[in-house]
């Protein structure tokens, strides 16, 4: 196994660890682990991910900041914008925004090109709640009881920190959905949709399936499957008017 993907594994069963118990030191995490107390102690103090997801107390004993359950508890702490489907659709476009852009500048975002930026913040809104919509529509009231995220920061390195655009979050499965305002596949997009799935594994903990998905919001009446770089991998890509499609390709209600 690769160095990298067997380093991801174990700070996904860390993390997952930690987040599930009470409280745990280290010989306690390696311990339910097999591990050595000592690789565990690594993970804990090098991998900058783990370092954000987790706190030690006065005790020396290890919490996770996000539940790995629903309602995922602390998933605030690191969103631009966090809340229940339903609480979403309540909002107005303009008290919506003001949250997003609060809660952005809480979390460090950068609101530089502001104008651009915000306009991408409304585009990316209103396809959420045309999808809302159309799944109200299909499944009633019951995708209102699943969460939502703008602008979740995942810090991968030191000094990088990653920016998915929206996450929806039912009763097992994330959707990551990448918006760029445009018509066509740039399958360096398509990368960068797929790049925050390894991350949001760790966070989510196995009891989620993480479905990235590419959405070009000028684009009419598309959906497709696009090849992840050179790798035998494929993900969704839709336009707006289409996302609808993707949920049905994971969660199977028009069959």
């Amino acid at each position: 196994m690769h160095q990298n993907q067997r380093g991801e594994q174990l700070e996904r069963k860390v993390c997952t660890v930690i987040c599930r118990g009470d409280g745990l030191r280290a010989k306690e995490i390696a311990k339910q682990l097999d591990l050595n107390r000592n690789t565990v102690n690594h993970i804990l103090y090098a991998s900058p991910l783990l370092k954000e997801l987790c706190y030690q107390d006065d005790d020396y004993r290890w919490h996770g900041i996000i539940r790995q359950d629903r309602p995922h508890l602390g998933l605030f702490e690191f969103s631009g914008y966090y809340s229940t489907v339903s609480e979403f659709l309540d909002l107005t476009e303009e008290a919506w925004l003001e949250s997003l852009t609060k809660g952005c500048r809480r979390i460090g975002r950068s609101l530089n090109d502001t104008r651009g930026l915000l306009h991408s913040f409304r585009d990316c809104r209103g396809q959420m709640v045309r999808l809302f919509g159309d799944l109200r529509d299909m499944l009633g009231e019951s995708c209102k009881d699943w969460e939502i995220v703008f602008e979740f920061r995942l810090k991968r390195a030191r000094h990088v920190r990653l920016f998915a655009d929206v996450l929806v979050i039912t009763q097992d499965k994330v959707f990551s959905l990448e918006f760029k305002m445009k018509d066509t596949v740039d399958p360096e997009e398509v990368s960068q949709a797929a790049k925050y799935c390894p991350y949001l594994e760790i966070v989510f903990g196995p009891g989620y399936e993480v479905i990235p998905a590419l959405v070009l919001t000028a684009a009419k009446e598309m959906f497709e499957f696009a090849s992840i770089g050179n790798s035998d991998r494929i993900l969704p890509v839709c336009s707006g008017d289409m996302l609808f499609n993707v949920f049905d390709e994971y969660l199977g209600f028009l069959k």
